[in-house]
């Protein structure tokens, strides 16, 4: 669905490169995370990719189209929802999606169906200005829907949601995928990626340091540990153990023989912590 090769691009129009040599490449029906700090190159990517700044060098097909040169059709193709929502304040949130949807020339979903999904249906009759920053960015994540969009572009789909509100986000992004949409999302929060991408690239001042799945990356620089809490005499002890240590191995079985576990789980690296470890930076 979407093929990169060589991107750069210069907001100075010189060799300061917000992306410099970006290659990469996303499958049909894949979710595909672009992941790094505030101005680590995700949206400038992203933005180049739906023609929303010019292709200045490099090499980028979305959708089977080179963005050079696309054509309207690769926009009914395609649904963009944005970190900073820019919807119309005067307009009612129903009013909003009913305006968007007639600037596609392919079927459009029922708005209302949209604002009952991403739980603004009570509030569909009120102005756009008068809603909540949270509630705005739900009408954005809505507004990209309506084209039922076979590339879709997220950036940042959670940012500012409360915890119920996000996981709802997070379920329609699972439906979708399961309907076979392609979706690109650009965020710094490495739990969202790890729950929703089956590969990330991490970036970091323009360039992608590695791609790969998130359980790869566990694998590959995370450190094989369990974690056991159990009772030793009438008090609860807590112990950190690794997998690859014989000899904690064996004081493991002694401790699952004894019967007296209470909690036990693996110990695996976040995505946060393998960011750190493989670029040196922070996410913030």
């Amino acid at each position: 669905m979407i093929r990169v090769e060589g991107l750069y691009h210069s907001y100075s129009h010189n060799e300061k490169y917000a992306v410099r040599d970006a290659s990469f490449e996303i499958a049909k029906g894949e979710v595909f995370g672009f992941l790094g700090p505030s101005g680590a190159g995700k949206s400038t990517t992203q933005g180049v990719m739906t023609g929303l700044l010019p292709l200045q060098k490099g090499n980028v097909t979305v959708a089977g189209y080179d963005v050079k040169k696309a054509p309207r059709a690769m926009f009914n193709k395609i649904g963009v929802s944005f970190e900073q929502s820019n919807v119309y304040g005067k307009l009612t949130g129903l009013e909003n999606l009913e305006f968007y949807r007639r600037l596609f020339d392919v079927p459009t979903r029922d708005p209302k169906e949209l604002l009952e999904l991403v739980g603004l249906d009570h509030v569909a009759t009120q102005r756009a200005g008068e809603y909540s920053k949270g509630m705005k960015h739900r009408l954005t994540f809505a507004r990209s829907m309506l084209n039922s969009p076979e590339m879709w572009f997220l950036d940042e789909p959670t940012t500012g949601l409360d915890p119920a509100i996000a996981s709802v986000i997070k379920e329609i992004v699972k439906g979708e995928k399961e309907k076979g949409t392609t979706v690109f999302l650009t965020t710094h929060n490495m739990f969202v990626a790890d729950e929703l991408c089956d590969r990330v690239a991490f970036i970091i001042d323009g360039e992608i340091k590695l791609i790969d799945s998130p359980r790869n990356l566990k694998l590959q620089h995370g450190e094989q540990l369990v974690e056991v809490e159990y009772r030793d005499n009438g008090d609860v002890k807590k112990e950190r153990l690794s997998f690859i240590d014989e000899k904690d191995m064996h004081h493991l079985n002694d401790i699952v023989n004894s019967g007296k576990v209470e909690m036990m789980h693996t110990k695996e690296a976040t995505l946060e912590e393998i960011f750190i470890k493989v670029t040196g930076k922070g996410l913030q």
